[in-house]
């Protein structure tokens, strides 16, 4: 059994917007590269990684519903490869440390997914090229880029929502 914390955030996403706290909480990143196994760190095959790179100004440019989905898309293709790279590793170490990473992974899509925006929902894009590669180290910091980067800039452009919960 792999336990994971989402608190309240699951019910109301934009708790998550509204405190710092519980966004820093929820990323495990530095738990898992202090606890993953030593037979994990290159993967079976390669993982192709999120679109992290962020240029302010285009950001800005971008609607909170293009934000959203640049960013879902990149977690939706990071989490599909990490699930595959599980079903086929063979330690239980590994495989408990991918599905950590799997459902870390899938609780900030079911948050950020959920969140009330305003306009019309638009399909997942990706924002570039993902590049690939096969080291656990080279994802969980790709996936860090994209939780403290991308991540934390959407959230922040959300705050004016937090004075009206």
């Amino acid at each position: 059994m792999v336990a994971c914390k989402v608190w309240d955030t699951e019910a109301k996403p934009i708790a998550f917007v509204c405190n710092r706290a519980a966004r820093r909480a929820l990323n495990i990143v530095a738990e898992l590269e202090s606890s993953v196994c030593a037979d994990l760190m290159t993967l079976s095959s390669p993982v192709l990684l999120p679109c992290t790179g962020l240029h302010a100004a285009t950001w800005e440019e971008k609607s909170e519903q293009e934000k959203r989905e640049d960013i879902v898309a990149s977690l939706k293709l990071l989490s599909e490869n990490i699930r595959t790279i599980r079903n086929s590793t063979q330690s239980e170490c590994g495989t408990l440390s991918l599905q950590r990473l799997e459902n870390n992974i899938r609780n900030y899509l079911l948050i950020i997914t959920n969140l009330q925006l305003n306009g019309s929902v638009l399909p997942p894009s990706l924002s570039c090229v993902p590049q690939s590669t096969q080291s656990l180290r080279r994802v969980l910091e790709s996936y860090n880029q994209l939780i403290t980067g991308k991540l934390e800039s959407f959230t922040l452009t959300l705050g004016d929502r937090c004075t009206s919960q």
